[in-house]
């Protein structure tokens, strides 16, 4: 059943984000490196419809630092820094109280979970959301539903022109990889955060929704990772 679309009632030049509410549920991560298994109790939030657009971005931000341009090209070669940045600036211009706050200045980041403002989804929620209900790790044939390595003409492609999962969610697979909030592994890996989809560059193999991949906060950019807004109910 495809979720009603919630409307940010934000505009700057007619551009709005839509978002569609998710239900709650419960979903089961895996990692392979270790062998790995948990399950997480997911409460009902809002997810943007598409990965956010180079001229949201850029009516946001001021910024333009996409590789491949076109405004309603996802937005990408971004850290996961720009991304919770983004989502602090949309907070502030909407009234609404930022999620991520940084201690003195500093690179550390304090996150509130009980904020109203938006937010990158955790790992959790991106996976539940891109399997709308199914077990399966993808929802249709690849070719209706993603850009990647054999369809995408070695680019990125406007957002919304592939097939929707069964909630109205556009390029979970595909087009570019996509920032969740989560740090992959402290212990091993430091501040690594983690990413999910596969991107334009992907074979079909990299575009599954379980696939999971990690890297620096503020210094990994590269032109097939952006990322999509959440937002607590």
């Amino acid at each position: 059943m495809v979720q009603p679309d919630i409307i940010i009632p934000f505009k700057l030049k007619n551009i709005i984000i839509p978002m569609v509410e998710i239900p709650n549920g419960q979903i089961v991560l895996r990692d392979d490196r270790i062998k790995k298994s948990w399950s997480v109790d997911i409460e009902s939030f809002f997810l943007a419809k598409y990965p956010i657009s180079q001229e949201s971005y850029f009516e946001i931000t001021g910024d333009s630092p996409s590789t491949f341009k076109g405004d309603l090209k996802p937005v990408e070669t971004i850290s996961w820094k720009e991304a919770i940045l983004f989502c602090n600036l949309l907070s502030k211009k909407m009234k609404l109280n930022p999620c991520y706050a940084f201690q003195n200045r500093s690179e550390v980041i304090e996150f509130d979970k009980n904020a109203n403002g938006f937010r990158l989804p955790t790992e959790a929620e991106w996976e539940y959301a891109c399997k709308a209900g199914m077990s399966e790790a993808r929802n249709d044939e690849l070719d209706k539903i993603a850009w990647y390595k054999e369809n995408s003409g070695g680019e990125t492609k406007d957002i919304g022109l592939k097939m929707p999962n069964s909630w109205g969610l556009y390029d979970m697979l595909g087009n570019v990889w996509e920032w969740c909030s989560d740090i992959y592994d402290e212990t091993v890996y430091g501040s690594y955060r983690i990413m999910r989809g596969g991107g334009w560059n992907d074979d079909e193999r990299g575009c599954l929704a379980t696939n999971r991949r990690r890297s620096h906060p503020t210094s990994f950019k590269i032109d097939d990772l952006g990322f999509r807004i959440a937002r607590n109910k």
